[in-house]
């Protein structure tokens, strides 16, 4: 029986990802309750014994080997552990953070959510003011945390950042710095495990650490899953464009999916000027690599920030002959004014919709668009956290193809 491993694992929400940290428990009560369920009706069987018999002896036997009887008045029925980590945040006035964990967590397997993206406002324990948080704000707030678990003896440490922190700054055309690497060496340093995070901007990071382990998970399955709900992805004129060269092989991976012909947007940049809205972006040519006239263009990429990147290329492939247009990005940042850019487009008609992921936080302000939907990507999150810490392989997680390949045969 593996509830005894069960009992050993905490989630910890940083309060940037409170919303998303309390989904993923959601479906860790569920994937629990199921797996627990299944046991019992295989021990009952196996033993010829009782559903009811078989719960107590398991209720004995976690009171036998814990310190405290759990509830003694609560023997025979399945009890729901506990995954919540009660902690406690103080935002002081010159913008420190502190953090308390309110309870013993030694011997957890502990996994911190952070949305080091969000940018809404947030109510610190004992504060009756607000906070919008920066990503270096929210940075901090978890280093302040990561070091709170470790001084109170956590088994072990991983972090869910579903947006990783500072990583497009992975490779170097100057004097800069490798930021996204060093990131997470500072994690690695103070003795974080693992970082789970979702479609990171390059998988170069990955190789940029001595002991940590960065565990990269893909939305393809949830955005083909809501595509699908949009149009018929066994519509012949789809054909899959990809927005630029780095995302070639993410659309290549969506083009073999659903066996349509993928398409490129080549673009020039002028990375002396900074992107700060959709109409000022850096890109000073675009050329598209393959034909969109009369035809359904679909097209992903990992992270949407100001949006001028996206809308252009729209444009451009509306100009072209493309008859409906849907984009897909995994984290929907939409910094400054670029829910209000993609809205004047829509209006245009450049596009139909675009899907984005519950990865980065967003309330109706964003929500309640006509262009946007979302993928709910929290139940992929609390499957992967399961399978680690029940060291169970995470293959067909990080390669999701059987998936996606069931889903298209179920819509046959």
């Amino acid at each position: 029986m593996t509830t005894d491993r069960q009992t050993r694992l905490g989630i910890l929400a940083c309060p940037g990802g409170r919303t998303f940290a309390n989904e993923i428990i959601h479906h860790l009560e569920s994937i629990y309750k199921r797996r627990v369920e299944k046991r019992i009706e295989h021990l009952s069987r196996g033993y010829g014994l009782s559903h009811e018999e078989v719960i107590r002896r398991i209720n004995f036997d976690q009171d036998l080997h814990s310190k405290e009887i759990a509830d003694i008045q609560n023997i025979n029925s399945i009890r729901k552990p506990v995954f919540e980590i009660p902690t406690h945040f103080t935002r002081f006035a010159n913008g420190e953070f502190k953090t308390e964990i309110l309870t013993t967590v030694r011997g957890v397997d502990l996994y911190i959510v952070q949305d080091v993206a969000n940018q809404y406002p947030l109510r610190f324990d004992g504060d009756k003011n607000e906070f919008v948080l920066s990503i270096n704000d929210h940075i901090f707030c978890l280093l302040t945390t990561v070091d709170a678990a470790l001084q109170a003896g956590a088994e072990s440490v991983t972090l869910v950042l579903p947006s990783y922190p500072y990583a497009r700054q992975h490779k170097k055309k100057g004097r800069e710095g490798l930021t996204a690497s060093r990131i997470g060496r500072m994690f690695e340093s103070m003795g974080v495990a693992r970082i789970i995070t979702l479609d990171i901007h390059s998988r170069e990071i990955e190789n940029a650490f001595n002991s940590l382990i960065l565990e990269n998970l893909h939305a393809s399955y949830q955005i083909l899953l809501k595509l699908s709900e949009l149009i018929d992805i066994h519509d012949p004129d789809i054909v899959v464009v990809s927005p630029d060269t780095g995302a070639v092989d993410r659309n290549k991976f969506y083009a073999s999916s659903i066996q349509r012909p993928l398409a490129l947007l080549y673009k020039e940049r002028d990375y002396s000027k900074l992107s700060s809205s959709a109409n000022e972006s850096n890109i000073t040519t675009t050329k598209l690599l393959g034909d969109v006239r009369n035809k359904i263009v679909f097209t992903a990429d990992d992270m949407l920030g100001t949006g001028g990147t996206l809308i252009k290329a729209m444009r451009l492939m509306k100009s072209m002959g493309a008859r409906e247009i849907y984009a897909s990005v995994s984290l929907p940042l939409f910094n400054g004014t670029a829910i209000e850019e993609f809205d004047e487009a829509y209006r245009e008609g450049l596009f139909n919709k675009i899907i984005g992921t519950n990865a980065v936080y967003h309330n109706e302000r964003l929500l309640n668009r006509p262009w946007f939907c979302q993928a709910n990507v929290s139940n992929f999150f609390a499957r992967a956290i399961s399978r680690l810490h029940h060291k169970r392989s995470l293959s067909s997680l990080l390669d999701n193809s059987a998936m996606i390949q069931k889903l298209f045969k179920t819509q046959e």
